[in-house]
């Protein structure tokens, strides 16, 4: 289907369909919403890099304690256990802009289950009347799990606030829904090798 053929579907010839639907059967519904579904998808670009299955030769020489990539651009967190079997792709929350992002190597040093949080002295600056420290629970920022990452401030954590995954919004960290962190918490040990892109 073309972008010019797109751009004829009008609204009166939507109407109209959607009359002609109305006034007929099942069947003549299911045929003309179909492709009306056609018309309309044919000028929708999706984005499907998120969810695409990646190698992990062209990132790590080795999964020698299991590999995480973070890819920043498609935000999608994708792990390879050491023994090739396990393969997992979360949808993740990325920082909010550049100057916030950290690339490169880094490892895994430290997992916690509960953690507590407290703002970097950048945060605290420009946020000064946010709480020094918050424990463990819903008004955590880590969620549930987090894994510490050998770049200081930096983790791979939780987040209580679903609407933040898929987005822009964090400060820096790598968020993943509580249930996917908790997965990954298992399945990841201190010593495995991170990379973001």
């Amino acid at each position: 289907m073309t972008n010019d053929r797109f751009k004829t579907f009008s609204r009166r010839g939507f109407l109209a369909t959607g009359a002609a639907a109305i006034g007929t059967g099942a069947v003549a519904q299911t045929a003309n919403s179909t492709e009306i579904e056609s018309d309309i998808s044919a000028g929708v670009t999706r984005n499907t890099a998120s969810f695409r299955a990646l190698d992990w030769r062209p990132y790590f020489s080795t999964l020698a304690g299991g590999a995480i990539l973070c890819d920043i651009e498609s935000r999608a967190l994708h792990f390879w256990s050491a023994d090739e079997q396990t393969y997992k792709l979360y949808p993740t929350s990325v920082p909010l802009s550049e100057d916030l992002t950290r690339r490169g190597r880094t490892e895994v040093i430290r997992k916690v289950e509960g953690p507590s949080w407290a703002p970097t002295p950048a945060m605290r600056e420009r946020n000064p009347e946010w709480p020094e420290r918050i424990g463990p629970g819903p008004d955590n920022p880590l969620g549930s799990h987090a894994l510490y990452l050998s770049w200081q401030y930096y983790r791979i954590h939780g987040t209580h606030d679903t609407r933040k995954i898929g987005r822009r919004s964090s400060n820096g960290c790598i968020g993943l829904y509580n249930e996917h962190i908790a997965e990954l918490y298992q399945l990841a040990g201190t010593g495995t090798q991170v990379m973001l892109i």
